[in-house]
């Protein structure tokens, strides 16, 4: 037994080593952001470790590592995790939503064409009917046809 303490206390640079990877394994899936701060602090660990620290010292530096990055470095990274707009979060076709579109074939409640950003789009009105040339706001995406409704502005050419 003594001889297994002592392998212990030679290699535990080894065993904080092992765990901090265990521990970013363990991050990668659960993607809590704890693990990663346990993780930091095996690897203060290890260092100390390396270093030549005693264990109690390498067992100290990993709690009080890991409890520093669980009260500040976690709740900093969280905050901008969160930060993000809704346009980065939209993609595809959600980013048409809002957009402008130029009428190119009669829409009205069944069928019509619109141009959106250089595409032409079925489209059909959300409500009332648009002319060729009119400019209508993409209002949802429904399949591969635009809802449109009216837009801020209409062009003065109508047919």
């Amino acid at each position: 037994m003594e001889g297994a303490v002592d392998w212990v206390m030679q290699n535990a640079w080894m065993l904080w080593l092992v765990l901090a990877l265990v521990l970013g394994g363990i991050e990668m899936i659960s993607l809590s952001l704890v693990f990663a701060m346990l993780s930091g602090g095996a690897l203060a660990a290890f260092v100390t470790a390396v270093l030549g620290g005693p264990t109690w010292l390498q067992g100290l530096v990993f709690a009080v590592v890991s409890l520093g990055m669980i009260g500040f470095v976690r709740p900093v990274a969280m905050r901008h995790m969160q930060q993000r707009s809704i346009e980065d979060v939209r993609t595809n076709v959600d980013r048409l939503v809002g957009a402008r579109a130029m009428v190119m074939e009669a829409v009205d409640s069944s069928r019509g064409l619109v141009k959106i950003g250089g595409d032409v789009w079925t489209a059909r009105a959300e409500r009332g009917e648009f002319l060729p040339g009119d400019v209508v706001q993409v209002v949802a995406i429904d399949g591969a046809t635009a809802v449109v409704a009216p837009g801020s502005e209409t062009s003065p050419y109508r047919s």
